[in-house]
Order: C-alpha cells, then structure tokens, then sequence
C-alpha cells in the first residue's frame, strides 16, 4: 500500500492533459486594447 503523505510528481503537461499555446497571452492583450479603446470611443462621446 502507498504511503498517504507521500508526494506525487507529474508534470504540468500531464497534469493539464494538454499543451497551452502562448498564443493565449497575445489574444488577452488584443482584448484588452480593444476594450479600452470601445471604453474610450465611449467615453468620448
């Protein structure tokens, strides 16, 4: 029988069951420009 207390390693490709792209940080930073720019085309109004 294993032993409770004992760590278990995987690796963060295991563990998320996938790859993550860093495509992800490029589409959050053209979201985030383009919602302050409608915020500030609103704004201006």
């Amino acid at each position: 029988m294993t032993d409770p207390n004992e760590k278990i390693h995987v690796s963060a490709q295991d563990a998320r069951a996938g790859a993550t792209p860093h495509i992800t940080r490029y589409i959050l930073a053209i979201s985030l420009i383009l919602v302050i720019l409608a915020f500030a085309y609103l704004f201006m109004e």
